[in-house]
């Protein structure tokens, strides 16, 4: 099985992070390809970044369809083109969030999501909304840490992501708490072991259920708003999308 694990924004060491979680959980016998567009924000921490991004996602996955593809995920956690890549392809294509989600719900009934800037924060709460978990998660906390943090100053990064942690699970009556970006995709055994709870972290939960839908064949389903974008003409730098 061959997953294609895109991180939306072009910071490569953070591929290259996000890649070794993604293989570290990966079934025997399923491989990985990290992947970054070569244009776009080095992070993603706005709603004008994720629509910028979302050019980049579909890009990436225009090539993994050359390249016989089993499944996508996409390593952000405002789930940036989600939609649109699933029109690009018959193959699963899962958001990190939403994965995340679907796994807290499952070992426990309230969550709380601990993610990098309070604007984020904000990305998160219309996510769950818009997917239907509003109601399992008690709050949406923010380390207020940069994403490129995560890159630079880990150490300090971890440090305060663990003490928010700690603080939502004193204050905030959850079993679980969800890790709102791809770039903590490494952090997450050292978090559960500081703070004593289930941690879910979105790379990882979404590659485990993207071998589960590609080894069961539930692919994207083309019928409906999901069928292939209708062939036609784009003009000047996306001129090369023109079908």
């Amino acid at each position: 099985m061959l997953i294609r694990v895109i991180n939306p924004n072009t910071t490569r060491s953070m591929t290259e992070k996000i890649g070794a979680s993604a293989q570290r959980v990966a079934a025997p016998g399923t491989r990985i390809v990290a992947t970054n567009p070569d244009s776009g924000p080095v992070s993603i921490e706005s709603h004008f970044d994720e629509a910028i991004s979302a050019v980049g996602v579909a890009d990436e996955v225009r090539k993994g369809e050359k390249e016989g593809t089993d499944a996508y995920v996409i390593a952000c956690f405002g789930d940036p083109g989600l939609l649109a890549a699933r029109e690009l392809t018959r193959a699963p294509v899962i958001g990190i969030a939403e994965a995340a989600f679907h796994l807290a719900t499952m070992i426990s009934t309230r969550f709380s999501i601990v993610t990098t800037l309070s604007r984020t924060g904000i990305i998160a709460e219309h996510l769950l909304q818009s997917y239907g978990f509003a109601h399992h998660c008690r709050r949406v906390r923010a380390a207020e840490i940069p994403v490129l943090d995560l890159e630079d100053d880990g150490a300090c990064a971890l440090d305060r992501i663990v003490e928010e942690c700690r603080r939502a699970k004193a204050e905030d009556n959850i079993g679980a708490i969800v890790l709102g970006c791809g770039g903590m995709a490494d952090l997450a055994d050292e978090i559960r072991d500081a703070v004593g709870l289930p941690i879910v972290e979105g790379v990882t939960a979404a590659v485990k259920l993207a071998e589960t839908l590609a080894s069961l064949k539930l692919g994207t389903s083309k019928h409906g708003d999901l069928a292939f974008p209708p062939g036609k003409r784009f003009t000047g730098r996306f001129e090369h999308l023109s079908s």
